[in-house]
């Protein structure tokens, strides 16, 4: 097995641009961090350094929120008409369209998924999300009134309301889908006339650094769009404290999420926050298998597992059990493991060592605790390999079926009936994501409607589109990202009244 990218494979573009130092943005200008520091860039499929970013510190937080609280109040952005952004954003849009494969290389190379994925779902998603959201820019509106003002019978009043930006967004972005949760972050800001002070993950920042570059030739004013690098306990902990953030939009672990809120419930500041699942993925007794079967397979082991809403947790019919475990079993066995560039790999590796450690400590916890384990070994040899896992006999309370892993790993369960599995299926921490399989509509409904998450799919799974919100309840998270919900919490609504003179 070739675990290693070919990185020969590179079109000219990608290769000049992973290699090198990058800096910082601010300010419509590239720099070094104050302290000099750098991290490393690491391709997971080889585990080597292929290149390096600047590690910002608070110093270089203040310069950049700071420079995105003046491109805020500057009239080049503070009165630029709404149809002048969304034009921008269009721009921006085809500019990414046009670098489609390099960025979708810089992705693999940085984050280890396949080339398919990263050119379908952080590239070409990312185009799709500018044109969405450009549209919005010229629809947002307020209303009007009549008001009663009771205590003044003799005089008359109008009422209205208008939206305005909400201010300086601090964005932080996880690394399972980079670049697109990137632009998740940064479409909404441009549509509304906010700024952005953005921080991708340590791990995988490359193409949030390009991106940049892309919004300068978009034409975005300086200041408007600013990049910081760096760890999350340095250079996130300065961002989310900064005295001059409005909003903080986060993508990322619950724990961290926690520490947010926390964080703007004592400053006031408003905050998005889309955080962990464990999501149930539920085949009902009449649910058509030919579907299903594959349908729960990569529900889980798409993108290795590495989705916030990844199917972990399959709950099946009794009738079912045995004949749904083997197929999947079957499906994990042939999915061929391999470097990203690579057109016939089928999963590439986990993000990092580290990580994979962590999903490996789960599947031994399991084992450990008497479940039957199919697969689920470190895949020796360079790289960041695992083979996918299928859990049983664990019990629902057991760590490993609560807590989110973030790999390839499936926990299993039969069920009796609807009761039992709306149980199982509502028994967690989490919220984000949920799924029905089932071919009928009183059984879709009855579980639509009974489900605890933000998302329900029917007879598919982790199917986003762009003018449907997205977010979590519980511990999952607090408000949405895309369609009109989006939008609008990047907003601040202002009222007026006027008195009508007769």
């Amino acid at each position: 097995m070739t675990t290693a990218n070919d990185l020969s494979r590179l079109t000219a573009k990608a290769a000049a641009f992973i290699g090198g130092e990058k800096g910082l943005f601010i300010g419509g200008e590239w720099r070094a961090a104050e302290s000099g520091e750098t991290l490393p860039v690491v391709d997971p499929s080889s585990g080597r350094e292929v290149g390096r970013i600047a590690q910002a510190g608070a110093s270089d937080v203040d310069a950049a929120v700071a420079s995105a609280r003046r491109a805020l109040e500057d009239p080049a952005w503070a009165r630029m008409r709404s149809h002048q952004r969304e034009e921008i954003m269009l721009r921006l849009a085809e500019l990414i369209r046009a670098e489609a494969p390099a960025l979708a290389e810089i992705e693999t190379v940085n984050s280890g998924k396949l080339i398919a994925n990263t050119r379908l779902f952080d590239v070409d998603l990312s185009v799709h999300t500018l044109r969405y959201m450009a549209g919005w820019a010229s629809k947002l509106h307020g209303e009007t009134m009549d008001l009663a003002v009771p205590y003044l019978p003799q005089m008359r009043f109008n009422g209205f309301t208008r939206r305005f930006p909400v201010g300086v967004v601090a964005a932080i972005t996880p690394w399972n889908v980079p670049l697109c949760q990137a632009v998740w972050k940064l479409a909404p800001v441009l549509a509304t006339g906010c700024t952005i002070v953005l921080k991708p993950s340590e791990l995988t920042s490359l193409t949030a650094l390009r991106l940049a570059e892309l919004c300068e030739e978009a034409g975005v004013p300086a200041g408007v769009v600013n990049v910081v690098t760096g760890t999350g306990d340095v250079t996130g902990r300065a961002l989310i404290e900064h005295p001059g953030v409005d909003k903080i939009n986060f993508t990322g672990s619950t724990r961290v999420g926690r520490l947010i809120a926390e964080h703007a419930a004592r400053s006031f500041k408003h905050y998005n926050l889309e955080l962990g699942g464990k999501s149930p993925l539920i085949i009902a007794e009449d649910a058509d298998l030919e579907k299903a079967i594959p349908g729960a397979a990569w529900a889980i082991y798409g993108n290795s597992g590495q989705n916030c809403c990844a199917g972990s947790r399959a709950l099946i019919h009794e009738k079912h059990f045995d004949k749904v475990l083997a197929g999947v079993a079957d499906i994990a066995a042939s999915i061929r493991l391999g470097p990203g560039l690579d057109p016939a790999s089928m999963m590439g590796p986990l993000v990092g060592k580290i990580h994979r450690a962590r999903v490996a400590e789960h599947v031994d916890r399991a084992r450990t605790s008497g479940a039957q384990v199919i697969g689920g070994e470190i895949v020796d040899g360079e790289g960041s390999y695992f083979n996918p896992a299928i859990i049983t006999g664990l019990d629902h309370g057991h760590p490993t079926v609560q807590e989110e892993i973030f790999g390839p790993v499936l926990c299993a369960f039969p069920f009796k009936d609807d009761e039992e599995a709306l149980r199982l299926a509502n028994d967690t921490a989490f919220g984000l994501g949920a799924s029905i399989w089932t071919e009928g509509l009183t059984t879709a409904n009855r579980y639509f409607e009974r489900l605890k998450a933000g998302t329900v799919w029917i007879n598919t799974h982790n199917v986003l589109d762009l003018s449907l919100p997205f977010g979590g309840v519980k511990q999952s998270g607090v408000g949405f990202e895309l369609g009109r919900q989006g939008i609008e919490s990047h907003t601040v609504v202002r009222a007026g009244v006027m008195l009508v003179e007769d």
